[in-house]
């Protein structure tokens, strides 16, 4: 199973997701996923966005699209951070690295005077967001 990163009591990233990894993530109490990876972004090794919530709906996990490229913009930041309060909890995000997910997190998170313990909890995650700090 991918490497699970838990970030905050309601949250966990990872990187990509494989249909195989979805009863251990059921079985791990996570109710939700929500995928950050566009479809076709790789070639090999990446379980389409349909695909994907077929089986975990199939095994009674919640699933939420929020594919995006690159650097996220607020208004994605926005809608990573209305999703993950507004899903059933804790949740799973996902994505290449995980990096995008945790990303779209921290930058949900932004403007309420807590920059230095937003990066440090994603530190403490494995996540190195210290070049975002400014926009926090």
């Amino acid at each position: 199973m991918t490497d699970i990163r838990r970030v905050t009591d309601t949250l966990s990233v990872s990187a990509q997701l494989q249909l195989e990894d979805l009863p251990a993530i059921k079985a791990a109490g996570f109710r939700t996923i929500i995928c950050n990876r566009p479809d076709n972004e790789s070639e090999t090794g990446q379980p389409g966005i349909d695909e994907m919530k077929e089986a975990a709906e199939a095994l009674g996990l919640g699933f939420l699209a929020l594919p995006f490229s690159g650097m996220p913009s607020p208004e994605i930041a926005a809608q990573q951070g209305e999703l993950i309060n507004a899903a059933a909890q804790p949740v799973l995000a996902y994505c290449r690295s995980g990096t995008r997910s945790i990303t779209a997190w921290a930058l949900s998170q932004s403007g309420q005077g807590k920059a230095e313990s937003i990066v440090k909890t994603a530190a403490d995650a494995g996540y190195d967001l210290s070049g975002l700090q400014t926009h926090l």
